[in-house]
């Protein structure tokens, strides 16, 4: 950083004479001679126009600030999510990554050049509050969100924890703006947890962020509950992604053999292929994942391999198409480069960039109406006629005990209804378990 300043201050003369000598001789050179013609004459052009911005603006800048900004626009116009990370922005990203913050709990991304929300990460402010995947942020508090990065709109929407922030945004199948007031909070995110659905044969996982424990609790809850797991619901709905090494382990623990993921770049040491390493504990059980639009980056690893080995069927709505490859790059120990460096492509070759992952059963979410017959009169419900007395008088003690229940770790059957791609998956699941047991 500093001799980039060094030499665009201190050799704008001889730059700008190169250029010259090399104009009248450029018949004469070859290929590779053109290149560093082409270079310096670029250059030049760059060292020009930073004089001239120092030399007439209508506001004083330093040499520092001109080139600091011309570091950040180049990088946000190379995509959405390559920018330069100034002092006061690398450290917040060191504070993102090393441990708690203060924030909404809210993954952002740019999509048709809008800020829009990847997925509220359950649990949080911006999940209580209400927001969804695919909502368009169109102001943070009473800045306009328009040509803004995502770094800049991650900085505004952090912030010490107990302070308030209203967000503006517009939503599908809404007429007009909605307004919503959130209060920062410490984010703490438990990523994964585990239930049983209606009994204990269909054990359902939810994975909320691939952070480093992912596999390792994955793995824990389908030791805990081998012996009477029939099936597995993998639940990566509003799953923002996270960590590559996670997202290839959790697909690991699944597939026996194969390429799970493959990293493509113009670097070649930046190609690399993921391949299963071992067999994979549990290649045999019935597995089903649930995605929808807030299922990115390496949610879409997980479930576009899975379907890509044809390991598990894909239930819900199709997900973000957030797959290109970010590293930081240090300038010097205060300040940084987020670089785009490549891209993700599935077993099949197929990208996720821009794409995303197609469920093989599209299911869009909802309720779903009780079933008729569950308020027809049956033959043993008159047989119970005197406990449904009895239950009436007791009711009260019956709800909190099936409260209970169902907060043990039990999803119901009533709550099936609620969650149309939940039923839907579970039905699924139901199917593929007898198809196992008759073959």
């Amino acid at each position: 950083m500093i001799k980039m300043r060094y030499l665009t201050a201190g050799f704008l003369g001889s730059l700008v004479l190169s250029y010259s000598l090399i104009q009248t001789d450029l018949h004469a050179k070859s290929e590779n001679d053109l290149n560093i013609t082409s270079r310096l004459q670029s250059i030049a052009k760059f060292t020009k126009v930073v004089g001239t911005v120092e030399k007439y603006y209508v506001d004083p800048l330093t040499i520092e600030e001109i080139i600091d900004k011309s570091i950040a626009g180049l990088l946000s116009n190379l995509d959405a999510h390559s920018s330069f990370l100034d002092k006061k922005h690398y450290k917040e990203l060191k504070i993102q990554t090393e441990g708690e913050f203060g924030g909404l709990g809210i993954t952002v991304g740019i999509r048709d050049g809008a800020l829009t929300v990847i997925a509220p990460i359950e649990g949080t402010p911006a999940y209580k509050a209400g927001l969804k995947a695919g909502d368009i942020i169109l102001k943070i508090d009473d800045k306009s969100t328009i040509d803004m990065t995502l770094d800049e709109a991650v900085s505004l929407m952090r912030g010490k924890p107990g302070t308030k922030i209203v967000l503006t945004i517009v939503r599908k199948g809404e007429n007009k703006p909605l307004k919503f007031e959130i209060v920062r909070d410490i984010i703490k995110i438990d990523s994964v947890y585990a239930k049983h659905i209606l009994n204990d044969d269909i054990l359902y996982l939810r994975v909320v962020s691939f952070d480093k424990k992912v596999v390792n609790d994955v793995k824990k809850y389908i030791k805990e509950n081998e012996d009477k797991t029939k099936g597995i619901i993998l639940d990566l709905r509003n799953n923002p992604g996270g960590l590559l090494d996670q997202a290839v382990g959790l697909v690991n623990l699944f597939v026996d053999k194969g390429v799970i993921v493959s990293q493509k770049g113009r670097i070649k040491s930046e190609n690399r292929e993921y391949k299963a390493t071992k067999s994979g504990t549990y290649k045999n059980i019935p597995l089903v994942v649930l995605v929808n639009g807030g299922s990115a980056s390496a949610s879409e690893i997980v479930s576009g391999s899975l379907q890509d080995h044809k390991r598990a069927i894909l239930v819900g709505e199709k997900t973000f198409g957030k797959g290109s490859v970010q590293v930081i790059l240090p300038i010097d120990k205060d300040e940084a480069i987020k670089l785009t460096i490549a891209r993700y492509y599935l077993p099949s070759g197929r990208t996720i960039q821009a794409l995303g992952v197609t469920p093989d059963v599209i299911v869009h979410p909802g309720e779903l109406k009780i079933k008729e017959d569950e308020f027809m009169l049956k033959e043993a419900e008159l047989k119970k006629h005197l406990k449904s007395e009895l239950e009436k008088i007791e009711g009260k003690k019956k709800k909190k005990k099936e409260k209970k229940k169902s907060e043990d770790g039990l999803i119901l059957e009533k709550d099936l209804y609620k969650d149309a791609q939940l039923k839907e998956a579970t039905d699924i699941l139901k199917a593929l378990i007898i198809l196992k047991s008759k073959g």
